[in-house]
């Protein structure tokens, strides 16, 4: 990978912004911005001068689920992580065991046919790995659930009373549920949501969202479910389901057309963005499940730019970096990142990646060098 420096410990944000200190607020975070292998230091609160009238930000509005349930096999407590919901009913599920200090550890998965109790006399059954990569995500079907197919019922009503948001070791303590929806998030219809919060939107605010929209600066909203990533072993996103809408197609085909950069926030709305493009760079409506990864041999057809967290070295999210800027750019940044001592995970600062000229300087170089 790029970047091989291990990230320290006392980098790890442990608490959002606005917990550090009296009369802060989402935007309280540092804005590392990169144009190509120039970097620049900003704050957060800094993004509407930054950008500039015709920009268009994608963003996702996947609300964050209360994932994490407490269960038992025989009388060994686990934490099961609800990662995404099926079409056929069936949940994807994480066990997890609980370590001591208000979080969890890593734990081997299955076999076909456990059985974990959960609260409220409801029961999860193991069936089957979710994939052939490995055993750590498996199918698992609930009973016991009051009407299952019912919209918002079933998994979705289990979390809403049991569960509560997924937390890692990093981090200080528990937080509620609204720590972890962004300015975007909605509500779906049938419950389900992102297991993880997209984290790159949280710094937002209405306040700094009222000021890019005075600005000039349009948003096309889209909606991709994110899965539970691994926190011990890095490994390529599994499928999730999103939706572009024709409203969004259209805008961000107008922003391409003109002298608006397309700017995804997160690497979430980068998938479900160049999942909706076709070969000629159009944007069409879709909806449905995408197992686009994107990597710097295939490249970006719509992005322009990328608003996202700091990743670990190891995860799979900076190759999509690389194809947004480029390994030389990503590097670069990472080491100023490091150097400034910028905060990593999800409570903590942010990168906004720029084409270095022009709307569609991006989309028309090659990114992989």
């Amino acid at each position: 990978m790029t970047v091989a420096v291990r990230v320290p410990d006392e980098l790890s944000a442990r608490v959002p912004a606005e917990q550090r200190g009296p009369g802060l607020d989402r935007d309280a975070v540092r804005l590392l911005v990169s144009r190509g292998t120039e970097v620049s230091h900003h704050v957060f609160a800094e993004l509407p001068r930054l950008l500039r009238a015709g920009d268009l930000l994608v963003v996702n509005t996947s609300p964050t689920l209360a994932a994490a349930v407490d269960g038992w096999i025989g009388h060994a407590r686990v934490v099961v992580h609800f990662s995404t919901r099926g079409d056929d009913g069936r949940w994807a599920v994480e066990l997890r065991e609980p370590d001591g200090k208000g979080t969890t550890r890593a734990r081997a998965g299955g076999p076909e046919g456990t059985q974990v109790r959960l609260p409220g006399g409801v029961r999860l059954v193991l069936e089957e790995p979710l994939s052939a990569r490995g055993e750590r995500l498996w199918w698992g079907r609930v009973s016991g659930v009051s009407h299952p197919e019912t919209p918002g019922t079933g998994v979705p009503a289990l979390l809403r009373e049991h569960g509560r948001p997924i937390r890692y070791s990093y981090t200080e303590r528990d937080q509620p549920l609204s720590v972890y929806q962004t300015v975007f998030s909605l509500p779906t219809e049938d419950g389900t949501g992102s297991a993880e919060m997209p984290s790159a939107a949280r710094p937002f605010t209405a306040r700094l969202v009222a000021e890019l929209v005075s600005r000039g600066v349009q948003f096309a909203p889209i909606t991709l479910h994110t899965g539970v990533a691994s926190a011990e072993v890095q490994e390529p996103p599994y499928p999730e389901r999103f939706a572009v809408s024709e409203v969004s197609a259209r805008l961000i085909n107008a922003a391409r057309a003109g002298d608006g950069r397309v700017i995804a926030v997160g690497t979430t709305a980068v998938r479900a963005v160049e999942s909706a493009a076709g070969d000629d760079g159009v944007v069409r409506a879709r909806a449905g499940w995408t197992d686009l990864v994107v990597t710097p041999e295939r490249g970006v057809r719509v992005v322009d730019g990328l608003l996202t967290g700091l990743h670990e070295p190891e995860a799979s999210h900076l190759l999509m970096l690389e194809a947004v800027a480029g390994r030389a750019a990503v590097g670069r940044s990472y080491e100023e990142a490091l150097r400034g001592l910028y905060l990593w995970h999800e409570f903590g600062d942010v990168h906004l990646i720029l084409p270095e000229e022009g709307p569609h300087a991006a989309r028309c170089s090659s990114n992989s060098e």
